[in-house]
């Protein structure tokens, strides 16, 4: 199998102007379409919505190519991975000649394929390491987490017996090497065999860091262990690398963040419950350059713990070392692209990658690549109301601030200072969104009451939210359990009508919540709606914020005309047959059901 080389394309111009709305790109909407429709497989590539894959795949290569000189590995019909790209990107160097000078990988794409080859049972439905990003050099890679015994041995099996009793991975069709001898002189189980050549894939690519998302050590489904990690290889196989867990909540959890109308502040993860065993563990001389107080994060709301979590991803791969990054969670289709996305376009925001490349069309380079065709099951969240992401792009408001730039040399000048001589009824004029959170650490208007020790601030606080004169001012935030165990969160008692300022831009229509609703799946909200594609504010913005500000105000448009947001549907009753395809799912045996809205 053989990478074809691709060359880069002449630049086509940078950011569009802020004063205007920033073009779309033509494509996004179909793409967005064809998302939401169905979930993305590598050997579906015929018909319809083959020809539409096809046109995605292709805008996807062009984009890549503005920018950087890249080697495609083909996996045509899924033959690597059923539910990876057709056409695998591997990035090796900037195309501007500064650049190519400076950063040039030195990875042998055959040599890559080899690896990937033998590597790909080490890991959750195949899903093996990846490179998706190159930064200085660096490749910052996305996977799925280790496969379990129940998985490895089943796909080992399956792949014996339907290929008349020959294992092709294995096949030895290359010279020995000292590193084989080394491996193969000690235990010859399946599990140092197939983990070993993953361990060399990590090493080929020059990974070190290892960020684990996973909230537990293994899953473990129907009493069973159906994957494990690298932080519990009972053989120590991974001390080599630096492993990080970060604990960060599934895509079950984000069916709160939709149910309490898209707000993300004050929405806390409960870590009490019973399947949650894997506690936060950084080793000290990442954490020390960050000024956070990690003790707190089972404190953080969802918007500080995004936050942070991607600040120590910038300042990993922003570090001084020439060692590459690995990001995964569990099937490395739900939290690994939420934190890629974020990484992408934070670094593309700065400046630092996709350098060329307009805000609308990084915005459909990495809803595309990061999210459609590497497998994201849009259509089932949609479904469930685990909407990760909608909340992926909604969340970029939150780091436009230069907390997030990995720009070290050049600081940016310093905003001009706003007026200060705002009234209350100037201040509730603006919209919600325009306001700010009042837990972000950029919000432009800030009203804590009440600080408290942390880095990122903490839920101990009550906030005051603004509205005309003549209305009750202040309106206390209590803390109040969730029906669903899955969060603790804060509510903000309900106004009623009459208490409503009466400008249009503050009209909220009332949440639809309840996920057994038999309303239609498709429903829009009046002013403060996530989907409001936002104005031009008072301020002038820094270049990194007019950037994300563009990029999200085109996902909110082409989002609202396309897909919009959704009433969770109806929960299935508990069948028989439900319950065994969740765990053929659930081992990696069987792929997800594709059936439309």
């Amino acid at each position: 199998m053989a990478g074809a080389r691709a060359a880069a394309s002449p630049s086509s111009g940078s950011s569009a102007s802020s004063g205007s709305p920033p073009p779309q790109e033509p494509g996004l909407g179909e793409l967005l379409e064809e998302f939401s429709r169905t979930q993305y497989r590598a050997k579906d590539g015929s018909g319809t919505s083959g020809s539409k894959v096809e046109r995605i795949e292709k805008r996807c290569l062009e984009l890549f190519g503005r920018d950087y000189c890249f080697s495609v590995i083909p996996n045509v019909n899924g033959d690597i991975c059923g539910h990876y790209p057709r056409h695998i990107v591997f990035l090796e160097y900037e195309s501007s000649e500064k650049e190519k000078d400076t950063f040039q990988s030195t990875v042998q794409v055959s040599k890559l394929q080899d690896l990937i080859n033998r590597s790909k049972m080490a890991r959750c439905r195949g899903r093996f390491v990846c490179p998706v990003i190159l930064f200085k050099g660096k490749h910052i890679c996305r996977s799925a987490t280790l496969a379990g015994w129940g998985e490895l041995y089943g796909r080992s099996g399956y792949n014996y017996f339907f290929s008349g009793g020959a294992d092709d991975a294995w096949a030895d069709v290359e010279d020995v090497t000292e590193e084989d001898c080394a491996l193969r002189s000690g235990d010859t189980h399946l599990f140092d065999k197939v983990r070993g050549y993953d361990i060399r894939l990590l090493r080929y690519l020059s990974v070190k860091y290892i960020c684990d998302l996973m909230v537990e050590n293994k899953k473990v489904k129907f009493g069973m262990n159906v994957t494990s990690s690298e932080k519990v290889d009972k053989a120590q196989r991974y001390a080599d690398f630096t492993l990080l867990s970060i604990p960060y909540p599934g895509c079950e959890f984000f069916k709160e963040y939709k149910d309490r109308d898209y707000m993300a502040e004050g929405l806390i993860f409960n870590w009490k419950q019973d399947y949650v065993d894997a506690p936060l563990s950084i080793p000290d001389f990442l954490t020390h350059p960050l000024n956070i107080d990690w003790s707190l994060y089972q404190s953080w709301d969802l918007v500080q713990q995004t936050q942070n979590y991607l600040k120590l991803l910038l300042s990993i791969v922003n570090s001084d070392d020439d060692s590459g990054l690995l990001v995964h969670c569990i099937s490395g289709w739900d939290r690994t692209p939420l934190f890629i996305s974020l990484l992408r376009l934070s670094l593309w925001a700065d400046g630092l990658i996709h350098t060329s490349l307009k805000p609308a069309e990084i915005l459909y380079l990495t809803v595309a690549y990061d999210w459609f065709l590497f497998g994201h099951m849009l259509v089932d969240r949609l479904s469930k109301g685990e909407e990760i992401f909608f909340f992926c792009f909604n969340f970029l408001k939150h780091i436009t601030s230069e907390e997030f730039s990995a720009l070290k040399t050049q600081r940016r000048k310093s905003l001009p200072a706003r007026d200060a001589g705002f009234t209350v009824e100037d201040i509730c004029m603006l919209r919600r969104r325009d306001r700010g959170s009042t837990t972000s650490l950029g919000s432009d208007f800030s009203l804590v009451m009440e600080s408290s020790p942390g880095a990122a601030g903490s839920f101990t606080y009550e906030a005051m939210e603004l509205i005309p004169a003549g209305a009750q001012t202040q309106a206390a935030w209590r803390k109040s359990h969730s029906s669903s165990p899955q969060s603790v969160l804060w509510n903000r008692p309900q106004l009623s009508e009459d208490r409503l300022p009466s400008h249009q831009g503050l009209v909220e229509a009332k949440s639809s919540s309840s996920s057994s609703s038999n309303h239609s799946d498709n429903f829009f909200r009046m002013g403060s709606s996530p989907l409001e594609v936002p104005k031009p504010r008072l301020a002038a913005l820094s270049d990194r914020e007019t950037r994300l500000q563009e990029v999200r105000s085109a996902f909110l448009a082409a989002y609202s005309s396309t897909v919009g947001l959704r009433a969770a549907a109806p929960s299935p009753s508990g069948a028989i047959g439900g319950l065994l395809e969740q765990f053929a799912r659930g081992v990696g045996l069987r792929g997800t059901s594709t059936s439309t809205l």
